[in-house]
């Protein structure tokens, strides 16, 4: 893993409840590349992800989220 690492804000569209967006985190850390996840109870629609890009790139993130059944988006910063 090389020490240059990307952050990724993610917006989920749904409300989703606590253990819905615990498998999704699961989910994500268990990529390739990805280093954390992290999504607040005070931010709910936010999941913000650290990631190698030499292993790992946005949009499979993205996909690993919406193919669970979430309509998501990248946001930029």
């Amino acid at each position: 893993m090389s020490t240059n690492l990307a952050d990724l804000v993610l917006h989920i569209d749904e409300n989703l409840s606590a253990d819905q967006r615990g498998t999704i985190e699961e989910s994500l850390r268990s990529l390739d590349g990805v280093v954390s996840v992290h999504n607040s109870d005070k931010t709910p629609h936010l999941t913000i992800i650290e990631y190698d890009p030499a292993d790992m790139d946005s949009q499979r993130i993205l996909k690993r989220v919406t193919d669970q059944g979430a309509h998501a988006e990248l946001v930029g910063l």
